[in-house]
């Protein structure tokens, strides 16, 4: 059987390790508990933190012990920005945040048998912390020059730095000490990101309690071109379906580049590597058939979402593009794809022609654009070719009574919503 470390690397999911022997050692011996935080510095997880979350999973497949930490405390401060100083949030939206993100992280591991995951809040540890005890059992362990030495913070101290948010490292840690002390905690894993924190915790270890204890990275995964991956044109691909629709989530894994999409089947997924070498046979054969795309979307969409929307995702993609049907399409998915594809929204009442929905969707720059597709064949309104420039859409072009899907040629979608 394949070490769980030797799995990880394979998927370039390891960027750094403490001491990867004493790890290798450590998890061969018998199962460890091990522990991941997530920060509730929005309403939802998003793609980058997925990728922590599916690492989390994959070491508990391996028969070890999974605790997922939302931050609580952390939360309220936010960890430092190169950019400039983050806002503070009230502490009744991070609540409510640490219960968003609490109920996700929760349906990706598996809380029955011995190595059961256990959600942690590390408010439970730092609400009842005096400042005094805090400076003398845990600040003592901290030189300044070290701190002072962080990329993060030396980057900001031109511009300045608020206390709050240099000291955010000291809490960090202290998550890493009082986890290890309640739960026999010995790995932390996270981005690469969150290096200088997570080692700050095995160094707190060490200096408070005499113990040696790991710690894991994961790479910031990145397009192409070096930027952070998991953002599109809308903005932030989310967890939550009500912030990122489950078809806008299948599209974002869909327009994967190529010379990413394998790399991201390695560590999105839990396809066997050997399968996902001979996809990457096929798709080096036949690039434009897009078939490790759409098995990557295929895959990490039921990872997330579950089969039934990714399904409906599948259907949504094929039909939109003439290959499905329309009629087959919940009205929830089709108003998910369209206006994730700029549908606009047009009054019945001005009674707008097929030219006006395609101008005011961005279909056509002109109406003589829009003029000219319709004329050359290349217009079509609910997968059906339009040959009157002039044609009004009416409540019989609406489906579900509201969208009708606008195509030019075979690939520009657009849709238009009437009321």
């Amino acid at each position: 059987m394949t070490h769980v470390l030797d799995d990880l690397d394979a998927r370039g999911l390891i960027a750094h390790s403490t001491d990867r022997d004493a790890l290798r050692a450590e998890l061969s011996e018998g199962p460890i508990t091990y522990y991941v935080g997530f920060d509730p510095t929005a309403p939802s997880l998003h793609i980058g933190n997925l990728l922590q979350i599916l690492t989390a999973r994959r070491l508990q497949l391996a028969g070890h012990r999974p605790l997922m930490l939302v931050g609580g405390s952390t939360g309220l401060i936010g960890d430092p920005k190169e950019a400039g100083e983050r806002v503070m949030n009230t502490k009744e939206t991070v609540g409510e945040w640490v219960d968003n993100i609490r109920e996700q992280v929760s349906r990706f591991v598996d809380f029955s048998g011995d190595n059961g995951a256990t959600v942690v809040n590390n408010l439970d540890w730092t609400a009842g912390l005096s400042t005094i005890d805090y400076l003398r059992d845990i600040g003592k362990h901290f030189p300044v020059n070290r701190m002072l030495a962080r990329d993060v913070v030396s980057s900001r101290l031109e511009s300045g730095i608020s206390y709050t948010e240099f000291s955010y490292v000291l809490l960090q840690s202290l998550d890493y000490l009082e986890l290890h002390r309640r739960h026999g905690c010995v790995l932390q894993t996270g981005g690469s990101d969150q290096w200088g924190n997570i080692t700050a915790g095995v160094e707190l270890i060490r200096r408070a309690d005499g113990d040696k204890v790991h710690a894991l990275a994961t790479p910031l995964i990145t397009k192409a071109d070096g930027t952070k991956f998991g953002k599109t044109e809308s903005g932030t691909v989310w967890l939550d379906p009500g912030l990122t629709s489950p078809y806008a989530f299948y599209q974002s894994w869909i327009q994967a580049e190529d010379s990413k999409v394998i790399e991201y089947l390695r560590q999105f997924t839990f396809l066997d590597l050997d399968e996902i070498s001979q996809i990457e046979a096929e798709h080096l054969e036949k690039p434009g058939l897009r078939g490790a795309q759409r098995r990557l979307a295929a895959e990490v969409t039921t990872i997330v979402h579950g089969q039934e929307e990714t399904a409906a995702a599948e259907l949504a993609s094929r039909a939109l593009f003439g290959r499905g049907e329309l009629s087959e399409l919940s009205e929830s998915t089709l108003a998910a794809a369209l206006r994730e594809a700029g549908a606009v929204d047009l009054a019945s009442a001005d009674r707008p022609t097929v030219v006006d929905a395609f101008v005011a969707a961005g279909l056509a720059d002109s109406r003589s654009a829009a003029r000219r597709a319709v004329a050359d064949g290349g217009a079509y309104v609910n997968n059906e070719r339009v040959s009157d420039p002039d044609l009004e859409l009416t409540t019989e072009h609406l489906l579900h009574g509201t969208w009708a899907v606008l195509r030019k040629g075979k690939r520009s979608i657009s849709g238009v919503s009437m009321s």
